[in-house]
């Protein structure tokens, strides 16, 4: 019988190069994202142990802006994301990864360092799990996407109140809600990078380069924005406060 359709080898080599490109532009994702963890970091170190700065932050009015500013620089490279060029998104990621390492800063002040440590472990293993099986599993988590923004949304509305009301009872209920929604946006966002790299394929390869370059950057921030507040929310639940 006469085949049709394209040869099992051509068909083998394209799925080849899917794979290889797929696995080429997550590199690129993890490259941005660990980049911006570091950076977060080394910010959030330097200014929990410079005495002076973490007082001039935390101790005035700019403690709000180390709040706010980060929520800001997300939103306005989500809405501007098809106008902004790859520079603008690369400054704007590096920007706000150094901001979220001051925001940051309050955590690292108030917890003991092995439970910061112990936490970071954890989310770490948490994030590579759900990471690994949003990329390998077969089965659809795009019903997933409206249950987890509802979440996203409510958390982070939440979250701004309790900033006002103090309460702890709704601090324990945002953390583990959070630490629910950042675990399955880990997978989804995983997944979804994944589908959309070959929605991008049928372009040219200029676009297919600008667009890839784009996504990279902004697949970076949210999975870095999934980690961070898994991060923050289980050192909420299971951190050891300073003493004193």
């Amino acid at each position: 019988m006469q085949q049709t359709g394209q040869p099992r080898g051509v068909l083998s080599t394209e799925v080849s190069q899917y794979d290889e490109g797929l696995r080429k532009n997550l590199t690129g994702v993890f490259a941005y994202m660990s980049g911006g963890l570091i950076l977060s970091a080394l910010v959030a170190f330097a200014v929990a142990n410079i005495a002076p700065v973490s007082a001039l932050i935390f101790g005035t009015p700019l403690k709000w802006g180390a709040i706010f500013a980060p929520l800001v620089l997300v939103m306005f490279a989500s809405f501007r994301f098809e106008r902004l060029s790859i520079g603008a998104l690369q400054v704007i990621f590096w920007g706000f990864a150094a901001l979220m390492g001051v925001s940051v800063a309050s955590t690292l002040l108030a917890s003991t360092g092995a439970s910061i440590v112990q936490t970071f472990l954890g989310a770490s293993i948490i994030f590579l799990v759900m990471a690994l099986w949003g990329y390998t599993t077969k089965r659809d988590l795009s019903g997933w996407g409206s249950f987890l923004m509802i979440g996203l949304i409510g958390v982070i509305g939440a979250s701004i109140l309790n900033l006002f009301v103090a309460s702890g009872a709704l601090a324990l209920t945002l953390s583990v809600v959070g630490v629910l929604v950042f675990t399955g946006l880990t997978a989804w966002d995983m997944q979804r990078l994944r589908n959309d790299y070959f929605a991008h394929q049928g372009a040219g390869e200029i676009a297919v380069h600008t667009n890839l370059g784009k996504l990279q950057i902004m697949g970076a921030l949210s999975l870095y924005l999934n980690f961070i507040n898994l991060f923050q929310m289980l050192l909420s639940l299971f951190g050891q406060r300073q003493e004193g």
